[in-house]
C-alpha cells in the first residue's frame, strides 16, 4: 500500500472518529459541531504543507471572534518516519459569509 493510500485511510478514520464522538451543545443544525468543517480544512492545509507525513492526532483548541472575522484554532500532530511535529493551525474567516481569509501554521512541540 503506498503512502497516499495510507494517509487517505488515516484521514478517513480520523474523520470517522471525530464524527462519531459525542456532539457538544454548540452543534449546528446539521447535527455536527460548527468546527468540523474548519477541522477538515485544517487537515487538508496541513497535508499540503507536510505531504509525506501522516496526521496522527487532532485537537480543536477553540474559536475567537473579532469584529467581522472569526478564528478557528486547531493543533494537529503529524508524523514523518520517526519524527512527530505539532502543527498549530489558525483559520481566519469572514464570520458572516464563512469565506476563508487566511491560514496561519506554526510548528510546536507535539
Amino acid at each position: 500500500m503506498n503512502i497516499q493510500k495510507v494517509s487517505l485511510i488515516s484521514i478517513i478514520l480520523l474523520s470517522f472518529c471525530l464524527l462519531s464522538s459525542s456532539i457538544p451543545a454548540s452543534a449546528t443544525n446539521s447535527g455536527f459541531p460548527s468546527y468540523v468543517k474548519w477541522g477538515k480544512i485544517a487537515m487538508t492545509k496541513t497535508k499540503e504543507k507536510y505531504p509525506d507525513s501522516e496526521i496522527i492526532d487532532y485537537l480543536h483548541i477553540g474559536k475567537e471572534q473579532k469584529n467581522n472575522t472569526s478564528i478557528e484554532k486547531f493543533k494537529l500532530i503529524v508524523k514523518n518516519e520517526n519524527k512527530e511535529i505539532g502543527v498549530l493551525v489558525d483559520l481566519t474567516f469572514d464570520t458572516r459569509t464563512e469565506r476563508l481569509l487566511s491560514v496561519n501554521m506554526t510548528e510546536a512541540k507535539p
